[in-house]
């Protein structure tokens, strides 16, 4: 027996015609994220399994809890010799390190010309444990203990409890999106969920000097690091937003400000997202939420762009979604109190539901376009991993 971790997939094995694609994915990203462990994978339509040395086994497990793509996780053993004296044998070495009162057998045949059914693999082995193991007793319903029994094609697989993945689909095989990162609880929250459906994600988060402080722009930057463990390297664009902001605050009435502060962000958005290849714009709004996310004001403010706005968090109530940035460790981060430059000028009374023409009225007040462009092409961009983040200027973005 060799002991091997074991990958079970979950939604992934629905795919059909293009399975194959989506294994080599999910392969392609466990291999990066054990870049630095000395390891090899193999796999087939029905599992993969992992070889690493014993003593790398929990950091492993570890790592492979946060690669999306994984229904299960499991520590097993593998043999190649299917004979059923064995198969008794080398459970019955594995149970005498285990602890427990009460168990069941479960078994599954991938091959089905083995001459032995599921059923009566489950009670030869589970007589065999009765016979051998002192007061034990076998519970079908809560069992303390589950021995799992998969007989292959050309070998037996050996293993108990496993941890639950992640699940969704593996990073990257639903294209790229650009996530519209702020400071705040939500926007991490839907990055992850975005992630979650197979799709890579930049992020861009909009700072306003001197109103918003270097503290707050490090807050998304330790956001994009968490963000970095399920999605790989985040690209953040960083854009200065002060003039744009300084300029609506001062010609735009006052109701308005939030509506058309969000129409400016959503066009600078668009145009990161085309640059950068991304099928579509994330953002963290829930309905009612706020005042700019009403329906009305959604519909408003997405006007402004063709490209598809996607909001995973749109129908999650507000603990709903903490509790979703708590397990993925956003929450405390998110929580540090930094202001972004959308909370910086609220004003008393928002319009909550804009009307449109209104909005295309008073942005004739000021010269988008040209403010528009100096922010992108001044805009800075980090590269954020687990290691410390490289910053470079794209001043030939436009």
């Amino acid at each position: 027996m060799k002991k091997v971790i074991i990958i079970k997939y979950g939604e992934l094995t629905l795919k059909k015609n293009n399975k194959n694609f989506f294994l080599k994915s999910l392969k392609d990203n466990v291999n990066k994220i054990l870049a630095s462990i000395n390891h090899e994978i193999c796999y087939d339509f029905g599992r993969m399994f992992v070889y690493v040395e014993e003593s790398d086994i929990i950091e492993v497990v570890n790592l492979l809890e946060k690669v999306f793509g994984i229904h299960e996780i499991v520590v097993g053993y593998i043999s190649d010799d299917l004979e059923i004296n064995s198969i008794k044998k080398q459970i019955l070495y594995l149970v005498n390190e285990k602890e427990f009162k009460t168990f069941k057998v479960e078994t599954k045949r991938s091959d089905k010309t083995y001459p032995i059914n599921s059923m009566d693999v489950n009670k030869i082995v589970a007589t065999e444990i009765l016979k051998n193991v002192l007061d034990k007793s076998v519970d079908i319903h809560f069992p303390d203990l589950t021995i799992h029994v998969e007989i292959r094609n050309k070998e037996v697989l050996y293993y108990f409890d496993g941890l639950k993945g992640l699940g969704g689909y593996p990073v990257g095989t639903l294209g790229k999106g650009l996530l519209m990162l702020s400071g705040g609880i939500d926007s991490p929250v839907a990055g992850f969920l975005t992630i979650k459906k197979g799709v890579r994600i930049e992020a861009i988060y909009f700072e306003s000097p001197p109103h918003t402080s270097e503290k707050a722009k490090n807050k998304v930057i330790e956001l994009s690091r968490k963000l970095s463990f399920y999605n790989g390297v985040v690209k953040l664009h960083v854009i200065n937003f002060t003039e744009i902001q300084e300029t609506i605050l001062k010609n735009i009435p006052h109701d308005y400000l939030i509506t058309i502060m969000r129409r400016m962000m959503y066009r600078i958005s668009a145009i990161i997202a085309a640059r950068g290849r991304c099928n579509v714009i994330v953002n963290g709004e829930s309905i009612g939420q706020v005042a700019s996310q009403t329906l009305s004001s959604m519909k408003a403010i997405n006007e402004v762009v063709k490209l598809p706005v996607i909001r995973p968090l749109a129908c999650l109530d507000k603990i709903e979604i903490m509790d979703i940035a708590r397990k993925i460790g956003t929450y405390d981060i998110s929580t540090l109190p930094y202001e972004d430059c959308c909370t910086i000028f609220v004003p008393k009374h928002p319009v909550i539901n804009p009307v449109i023409d209104k909005c295309r009225e008073f942005e004739e007040l000021i010269p988008f376009d040209e403010l528009i462009y100096e922010a992108i092409k001044n805009h800075e961009v980090i590269s954020i991993d687990h290691n410390e983040p490289k910053k470079e200027k794209y001043q030939d973005l436009l």
